[in-house]
């Protein structure tokens, strides 16, 4: 009698090419749950990073020299940053920028500044917000 296992008992015996084809999957498929991990990861964080956001609601040009700018601004209770404003004439020259600050606690904010300017501007543009 042979003294061998019995035939198709055990399952077939892998080749040294399955087991290297499997190992490959295995490798890959870890690294493809790290790279969605990073990716993830680099996506909330973006989304939760901005802390304050802001959009101009209006803006009068209260003189040659001046404007005024209703902003509203969005961010965390408690959060505290600033938005930058840029003022422009007919020709599109820069007549204005300035930084305005909001540690207000609140987390809505709706606030008219007023931009100081080397001419007589024409539009005013919100430059975006800054966490600090």
């Amino acid at each position: 009698m042979a003294a061998g296992l019995p035939q198709g008992r055990y399952g077939r015996s892998r080749t040294a090419d399955e087991a290297a084809d499997r190992k490959l999957k295995i490798v890959g498929s870890v690294l493809c749950v790290v790279l969605l991990g990073v990716v993830g990861w680099f996506g909330y964080d973006y989304i939760n990073g901005t802390k304050v956001s802001a959009e101009v609601i209006k803006f009068d040009v209260v003189s040659a020299t001046a404007v005024e700018a209703h902003l509203e601004v969005r961010k965390d209770a408690g959060a505290k940053g600033y938005c930058t404003l840029r003022s422009q004439a007919e020709s599109g020259a820069e007549v204005g920028r300035a930084d305005f600050r909001f540690d207000q606690h609140e987390g809505r904010i709706d606030k008219v500044v007023t931009l100081r300017t080397t001419s007589r501007a024409t539009s005013v543009e919100l430059l975006g917000c800054h966490a600090d």
